[in-house]
């Protein structure tokens, strides 16, 4: 995609172009499977080259019309560093916490069915299906439900409760994931939400759920973690590669 990225002006590296194109892409795929809410919630993404600052969505464009030179650049405190706009304040104070602990991506949503667990009184993600058991130990739940997330205090909460784990449940109001790229962390996204959709659909029968073995759902996870195609890449940039070029086709413009 060359002639898409020499649009790009003003970027310190080509790692920085495809990382606005990869994270401009991440947004138009949350349109396309329904996972956005408008102008609402935020992806954001480490800049290549400045461990200080991550990309960031502006606030009050439509998902489906940003575009890669769009996205801002902003410092962990919310000041803009490049791009015109100015951010949600929820997106600083709950990124910018969680990128300081060393992931790269962060997928903020309340797509339908994650969120919809997350207003049940018990928000467990079930391990009763072959995708759910992908996320096994690797799900951190948040309780305590404060309003919107306006000052460091709560992102630094959410971050201390999420640890290490990719996945963070926040009791009524929805769902952060995080990769070590768009890549990683989109996939993540899409497969979750396809596991919580499952799930509500098996609870929404009434009848009893088939439980999977501790062993098998441990043998299963690790399966899941080592799974390497033949040329040594990963399942998600695979599947991330495979939407772009849906995207290449049919709205190009995400990479202007």
């Amino acid at each position: 995609m060359p002639e898409a990225l020499d649009k790009l002006t003003g970027t310190r590296s080509d790692a920085e172009r495809q990382a606005r194109v990869d994270l401009a892409a991440a947004l138009r795929l949350a349109v396309a499977n329904g996972f956005h809410e408008g102008i609402d919630n935020h992806f954001t993404l480490a800049t290549p080259g400045n461990p200080d600052s991550f990309l960031l969505n502006p606030y009050g464009l439509h998902w489906s019309e940003v575009r890669a030179s769009d996205l801002l650049e902003v410092d962990f405190d919310g000041n803009v560093i490049a791009g015109s706009g100015f951010p949600d304040r929820t997106a600083v104070c709950i990124h910018g916490p969680i990128h300081k602990r060393g992931f790269a991506c962060v997928l903020h949503t309340h797509m339908p069915f994650a969120t919809a667990l997350t207003q049940l009184e018990d928000m467990t993600l079930e391990m009763i299906g072959q995708t759910a058991l992908g996320f096994h130990g690797g799900v951190a739940y948040d309780y305590a439900y404060d309003g919107l997330a306006l000052d460091m205090v709560e992102g630094e909460r959410m971050a201390e409760i999420m640890g290490n784990k990719p996945v963070l449940m926040l009791a009524n109001h929805g769902v952060i994931v995080c990769g070590k790229s768009v890549a990683d962390a989109f996939n993540s996204l899409y497969f979750l939400e396809r596991a919580c959709q499952t799930q509500i659909l098996a609870m929404s029968t009434g009848k009893p759920m088939r439980r999977v073995s501790r062993e098998v759902t441990e043998k299963t996870r690790r399966q899941f973690g080592h799974l390497l195609l033949p040329d040594g890449r990963n399942a998600h940039d695979y599947h991330f590669a495979a939407l772009k070029r849906l995207l290449d086709r049919r709205e190009p413009d995400y990479a202007d």
